[in-house]
């Protein structure tokens, strides 16, 4: 079975940094597009960043030039470091990954189960 699973979430100070991970695992033929996503309490699940198997990226504007997505395709990895961060950056992040699992033909969309990223203080 196919599955996510972020970690290095955790409770930074305002101006701080964090680094968090997501790892795929399972039966996977080809991951293609991995991103991040985050929800805030009381708040939608918002879109933070993509990146494509080549490396290309896009980060939503309240995170650009604060957060860079990143991805290590040996070892079926999406990370996201977060930098200068604010207490609106609090919520939990999800990852997800476009891959086309093992006995597919075509893609589908995966999602980790979230970690918290506390910023306060």
């Amino acid at each position: 079975q196919v599955q996510l699973v972020e970690s290095g979430g955790g409770l930074v100070q305002p101006g701080g940094s964090l680094r968090i991970s997501c790892a795929a695992s399972g039966s996977i033929v080809t991951i293609n597009a991995m991103g991040w996503y985050r929800q805030a309490p009381g708040k939608e699940r918002e879109w933070v960043a993509t990146i494509t198997p080549t490396g290309s990226t896009n980060h939503t504007d309240s995170v650009k030039g604060r957060f860079t997505i990143s991805r290590d395709n040996a070892k079926n990895m999406v990370f996201l470091q977060m930098n200068s961060l604010k207490a609106e950056d609090t919520a939990v992040y999800y990852c997800n990954a476009d891959l086309i699992p093992r006995g597919y033909i075509f893609s589908k969309l995966y999602w980790g189960r979230g970690t918290q990223v506390s910023v306060a203080g």
